[in-house]
């Protein structure tokens, strides 16, 4: 019987891919000396994968509508129609974020929503999401357009009955530049059923993810962690977003997931009876960090570009979360709505200054990047 050690993954982290019992093992230890080696070989790794620098995007968030027709328990975000608090940005209302976007040297705009039902131009759905992303990109076409999440391209297939390569196809030929890795949660049908039981399962955020990938739309990747999922399933969802990025290496897809974003749970005004079931309002931060760190170990040489969420651990934590195997610091996203409504302390906007000073303190030098990762000149 062959006996597996930490020392023996640690040392061999990088060289191989870890085997689900192996992360799991990792991720179920509690001595502070072990976790203490498992943030070294993690930190050794990304410096091994990327090097020191630590990279960050000038980018601002819109989410254009709060108005959704599913009820996910977690989220405090969504609004029915007629209820307060509910909202839908116009084009002008789009453009005006736009351009305070651009004079504020943003290179990307992120754009996600609520599934609004109503949300169609001459009865269809897809028309909608095409203006939304010609209202930025007709006039600014320089700017990243990081859209759309899989949860959202499934919903537009299904209200205009149409499949999910012809929506990918249209919003890219309209200038879409990439995918978010959102609407993911955890891959695990069982803890979605609780979660989010009228989203996507598991195999469908996969099967558009791919489909993206095969098109040449790159996508991010993302995990909500610390809930109700145990760490089999972390370890699972880790597998699940290896496995995918594997096949477009070996297919030679055109396209590719660009990083790993780790989104804890901030239940502070989210539903209530997930609320009471998770037991607290913020993330824990510790166990937060060691799943970062071995989603770094696991996701290995596959996903090399790994970023906390600020707003969800505020800029002390992500600032912490880049000695635990992270290369990024995110984006400035000038404002946030779903996570900052689910009572987040983290803030809703960074600016450059203030992410720079962050990375200067942990000794890193820093450097401003566009959404693929790409170095922008210079220091900003």
């Amino acid at each position: 019987m062959v006996v597996i050690t930490i020392d023996a993954i640690l040392e061999r982290a990088g060289e191989y891919d870890l085997s689900p019992t192996e992360g799991l093992l990792l991720l179920k230890q509690t001595d502070p000396s072990i976790i203490a080696e498992i943030r070294q070989a993690a930190d050794k790794l990304r410096n091994l994968q990327v090097g020191d620098t630590v990279t960050y995007v000038v980018n601002r968030n819109i989410n254009f509508t709060n108005i959704c027709e599913q009820h996910c328990s977690f989220c405090a975000f969504r609004r029915d129609s007629n209820s307060d608090g509910s909202y839908w940005l116009d084009g002008e209302q789009i453009r005006a974020k736009t351009i305070d976007a651009v004079e504020r040297g943003a290179t990307e705009i992120c754009m996600q929503g609520g599934l609004n039902p109503e949300a169609k131009i001459n009865g269809k759905s897809l028309n909608y999401y095409i203006k939304l992303v010609e209202i930025i990109k007709q006039e600014f076409p320089q700017l990243h357009l990081h859209a759309f999440s899989p949860q959202e391209v499934q919903f537009i297939a299904r209200i205009d009955s149409i499949s999910i390569a012809e929506v990918i196809t249209a919003l890219h030929s309209a200038g879409v530049n990439s995918m978010p890795g959102t609407a993911a949660e955890v891959l695990d049908d069982n803890v979605r059923s609780v979660l989010c039981p009228e989203k996507i399962n598991s195999a469908t955020w996969l099967e558009i993810v791919e489909t993206a990938h095969k098109l040449g739309l790159p996508t991010t990747s993302t995990m909500l962690s610390g809930h109700i999922e145990t760490p089999s399933q972390q370890i699972a969802h880790l597998e699940k977003l290896r496995a995918l990025q594997q096949t477009a290496i070996k297919n030679n897809y055109p396209a590719r997931i660009t990083e790993f974003i780790l989104l804890p749970f901030v239940g502070a005004l989210a539903p209530k009876p997930l609320r009471r079931r998770v037991g607290r309002d913020q993330p824990v931060l510790q166990d937060a960090l060691l799943l970062t760190a071995v989603a770094r170990l696991y996701l290995g040489k596959y996903i090399p570009n790994h970023q906390p969420s600020w707003v969800k651990l505020g800029l002390q934590g992500a600032k912490e979360a880049l000695t635990w195997g992270c290369n990024d610091i995110g984006g400035t996203l000038m404002e946030e709505h779903i996570t900052t409504m689910a009572g987040a302390i983290g803030g809703t906007c960074m600016s450059v200054q203030d992410l720079q000073n962050a990375i200067s303190e942990l000794g890193r030098p820093y450097q401003q990047r566009d959404t693929l990762y790409k170095v922008m000149s210079g220091k900003c």
